[in-house]
């Protein structure tokens, strides 16, 4: 399985490192992708210890290792130390609508919505 593009039923949107996107903290519009190298929580819709949405570097800077486990995960400001409710995510980006929109891939997937 590859995790290009999937979709995230908690967050209602697209997710995979083929999908671009903004940031998701609310003062940062740094381009990014939606994969697992800028997940809140290092793992798919987050795991148990992220909010699962998509930080630059710069806003997903705490490293926990969470008790018991071997290795650490990438936290936003709002996960870590402790969870707290998470930011609002951020749309699709315009390349992004324009690609499910007009690309001859996403053909049946436009056919199902009509």
């Amino acid at each position: 399985m590859g995790w290009s593009i999937g979709y995230d039923s908690t967050w209602d949107r697209d997710i995979g490192y083929g999908v671009p996107a903004f940031c998701d903290h609310p003062d940062c519009d740094a381009p990014i992708d939606r994969g697992l190298a800028y997940v809140c929580g290092s793992e798919p819709y987050g795991g148990d210890r992220g909010c699962g949405l998509y930080f630059c570097d710069a806003h997903r800077p705490h490293w926990v290792r969470p008790p018991g486990e071997l290795r650490a995960v990438n936290l936003c400001e709002r996960c870590a130390p402790r969870r707290r409710r998470p930011f609002e995510p951020k749309p699709d980006t315009p390349e992004w609508i324009h690609h499910k929109l007009t690309d001859p891939s996403w053909a049946e997937w436009r056919a199902e919505r009509r």
